[in-house]
């Protein structure tokens, strides 16, 4: 039986591909660099603002990461004026939590994207205590794909990981769930194709979020 639910953010439950790339553009253009279009910032992050950052300087041409450290501080100060620039949730992504918590089914969302932004962005789209844990990436818990926030949120809820579903549309995500022996499923609708999510093998791979109260949530009652 699925008692819990936890969901990756950026191209899983929120489409914030806007504000990312917008805001990776503001900054490289602050080191005399031009723009990265969007199809290679969906490359670039889920891996935390670091990587992303040291991807996107690397890409425009900063091969030395000579402006790393600068543009760390530059996207951070960036960010939290521009992270819900066009920011909106997945068609159905509504309605499949609004039928998660329906069943009593906790809902939780785990982000490598800073804490303060992931709040924000949830609170923005979701309202204030609409999940039952928000949690983005903070430097006393390991960024995915370690388990360790995925077990952090099955404890909390007191839950198994024979009881959990994690939900995420990267490699990073695959690993992450997998990893913490979680139920995974990879979702196509965000910033990566089904054939780097099925190459790790999850439990299952969905084009829409009805799948899991039509088709997933079923084989397990």
């Amino acid at each position: 039986m699925i008692r819990c639910c936890i969901f990756d953010l950026d191209g899983t439950l929120l489409n914030t591909l806007d504000a990312l790339t917008y805001t990776t553009n503001l900054t490289l253009k602050e080191f005399g660099y031009g723009p990265v279009d969007p199809e290679h910032i969906k490359q670039f992050v889920g891996d935390g603002y670091r990587m992303q950052v040291k991807r996107a300087l690397q890409y425009s041409g900063d091969r030395e990461l000579l402006h790393y450290e600068e543009a760390l501080s530059a996207y951070m100060r960036l960010f939290a004026e521009h992270c819900l620039y066009h920011v909106r949730p997945y068609e159905g992504i509504p309605e499949l939590l609004e039928a998660l918590k329906a069943q009593g089914i906790r809902i939780a969302v785990l982000s490598n994207k800073p804490h303060a932004r992931t709040v924000e962005n949830i609170e923005a789209v979701f309202g204030k205590g609409y999940f039952d844990i928000v949690a983005g990436q903070k430097d006393d818990v390991p960024k995915k794909p370690d388990p360790a926030g995925v077990n952090r949120i099955l404890e909390q809820f007191g839950c198994s990981s024979e009881e959990c579903l994690y939900f995420g549309d990267t490699n990073t995500d695959m690993q992450t769930g997998l990893n913490a022996k979680a139920h995974t499923v990879g979702v196509t609708w965000g910033f990566r194709d089904r054939a780097e999510l099925e190459a790790f093998h999850p439990d299952f791979v969905i084009d829409a979020p009805k799948m899991v109260t039509e088709h997933i949530l079923a084989s397990f009652s």
